[in-house]
């Protein structure tokens, strides 16, 4: 079950994990209740880390001919931006539950920062994480596999982003694939995009953990947003 929204304590942001993958339904329940504290003032931002059990979320710009294969798994809508993704084990989940409106009420400029701490978190591994005009999320590229139909070095995603707001305090988040099932991502089109593949940290021959994911995140997260001190 998710956690209790608390009070706000000052400016700090609340980490909170959860051990065991959360049903999606609780997870919306619960961001929706901590975003309206947070915009009242009455509990501080927080940042869940969490896996979800296989499903399938749709955004407000999913195409159901994206959904290749909607019997394998529940399919949710998720009322954030964005198309079709994937979520399940071996994945790690950020909900980012920030007040924007308190951070420059800037959309554009909250999602680039989005985009910077996946590429900082990732560059703790060593891994070179990029970002396309056109495509969202990160990616890298693979030298090593064979190239595209028309020669280009191919290039897999390794993580999605996915925001909502209201009152100016953000919901949803991001999602980092470290240990996930590839083939679960074969049910969908992942956000739309049928000419590039997905891959995952250890598909990328790296032995990394969701712990180590987490500790990744936790010492960028104040190299992007400026404050990463937990309450």
């Amino acid at each position: 079950m998710p956690p209790t929204p608390q009070r706000a304590g000052e400016t700090m942001v609340e980490w909170i994990t959860s051990d065991t993958p959360v049903a999606y339904p609780d997870s919306l329940s619960f961001m929706e209740r901590r975003a309206e504290a947070i915009a009242a003032g009455t509990a501080s931002e927080a940042i869940w880390l969490l896996e979800h059990p296989p499903l399938y979320t749709a955004g407000t710009s999913a195409r159901l001919s994206d959904l290749v294969d909607p019997d394998r798994f529940p399919v949710y809508e998720a009322r954030r931006g964005g198309q079709y993704t994937y979520h399940g084990p071996g994945q790690r989940v950020a909900y980012v539950m920030l007040n924007v409106g308190q951070r420059g009420h800037d959309v554009r400029r909250f999602v680039q920062e989005l985009e910077a701490w996946i590429i900082a978190a990732l560059a703790q591994f060593n891994v070179d994480g990029q970002v396309r005009q056109g495509r969202v999320g990160v990616w890298v590229a693979r030298p090593d596999l064979p190239r595209t139909a028309d020669g280009t070095i191919r290039e897999d995603k390794i993580a999605a982003i996915g925001i909502r707001l209201r009152k100016w305090v953000s919901f949803h988040g991001i999602s980092i694939n470290v240990e996930p099932d590839l083939s679960h991502f074969d049910g969908i089109v992942p956000c739309g995009i049928r000419e590039h593949g997905v891959t995952s940290l250890v598909d990328l021959g790296l032995p990394v953990t969701l712990a180590d994911v987490d500790v990744a995140l936790k010492q960028t997260f104040g190299q992007v947003f400026g404050d990463s001190q937990p309450c």
